[in-house]
């Protein structure tokens, strides 16, 4: 069944009837069980039951009998992070069981299928044959959905110096649909930026994580790829990889890329404007219009601007909904050298 996207604190786990609580604690900031029971119209028994799960999940915080209301942005900071570890266990099964597939595809080849036959694992050597490969798939059965993972730096700087300028005019071109993940610190490297722009404003799409568990590719429906040692580096195996063509391969390695993407971030240059950035963090650590203002050395005006720039951005109804959704997206997060009274 899917997720309730009406309700954004359902994705963290709460209830519609825990939501409902939630938001009347909020405008109380501080009450009793009775007098939340008055205010939501249930009997004080069941939200007793309700305030209990509240208080245990960190989101309200309970005071001599009086429940008081915990800063948003602090309360579900807790549950996104409760959230983001439950997906990062989830990648690492799905780590452990892709580190097995060499045994599991020696175990298949051993039998036979009646229908299609022998296990189809194509082994590939040499950087020039990969990138040939997914060309060649792409002009085969156009425009190929191509996930990539690249975790290390020698192999984007092949990209960057060999191919990048094949696959930018491929997905131009209407042959490739491209997403693809790196580590954050890559874009560092030089001339790689600028490539990456390109092969965005040709189409691909483009995000940075902390780190990759190795690299792989899904192209379509029916290939993976996967490197010779899983958790290497291609340039550092030579670019021995296996295409393989099952779909519970396939399947297992887009379960593991969609994982990583809904935790991965735009890279800067594709991010909102930095003002509006740093008045929502400032405001994620409960600090106020003025303060903010005062801070930025903005007017409140200007302040009250950026909130309701970044809610439109953010598809979000409230202050409270844009600040979950940019930290999803992790706007939040301070990036490396950043210095928060610049570009104010």
């Amino acid at each position: 069944m899917p997720a309730d996207t009406s309700d954004p604190l359902a994705a963290l786990g709460l209830t519609p009837a825990q939501t409902a609580l939630y938001d009347a604690v909020l405008r109380l900031h501080r009450a009793t069980c009775a007098k939340l029971a008055e205010a939501v119209g249930d009997p004080p028994e069941s939200l007793h039951r309700e305030l209990t799960t509240l208080v245990r999940l960190g989101v309200v915080d309970e005071q001599a009998g009086e429940y008081l209301a915990r800063h948003p942005a602090a309360a579900l900071g807790r549950l996104i992070a409760d959230r983001l570890d439950h997906l990062a266990e989830e990648s690492r099964r799905i780590d452990a069981v892709l580190g097995s597939i060499r045994r599991l595809v020696h175990q298949y080849d051993a039998g036979r299928d009646q229908q299609t036959g022998q296990f189809p694992v194509e082994l590939v050597g040499g950087a020039d044959e990969l990138y040939e490969s997914v060309i060649g798939m792409a002009v085969q059965a156009p425009p190929l959905r191509l996930l990539t993972a690249v975790p290390d730096r020698r192999t984007m700087s092949d990209f960057t110096q060999r191919y990048a300028d094949q696959w930018i005019a491929a997905q131009h071109r209407g042959l490739l649909s491209c997403r693809t993940l790196i580590p954050a610190d890559l874009l560092q490297m030089p001339g790689l930026p600028e490539k990456l722009v390109r092969f965005e404003r040709a189409g691909a799409r483009i995000r940075t994580v902390g780190s990759v568990p190795s690299w792989f590719l899904v192209a379509g429906d029916e290939v993976a790829g996967l490197p010779a040692r899983w958790g290497g580096a291609l340039a550092e195996n030579a670019y021995r990889f296996h295409l393989v063509r099952a779909s519970v391969v396939v399947a297992a390695l887009r379960t593991l890329f969609e994982e990583l993407w809904a935790r991965a971030a735009p890279p800067p240059w594709a991010r909102t404007d930095d003002g509006v950035v740093r008045v929502l963090r400032l405001a994620s650590q409960g600090v106020g219009d003025e303060a903010i203002a005062r801070q930025l050395g903005v007017s409140v005006r200007t302040v009250r601007a950026r909130f309701a720039g970044a809610m439109a951005e953010l598809g979000a109804q409230s202050r409270f909904q844009a600040g979950v959704e940019a930290a999803r997206r992790g706007w939040l997060a301070e990036r490396p050298g950043s210095d928060p009274a610049r570009h104010a």
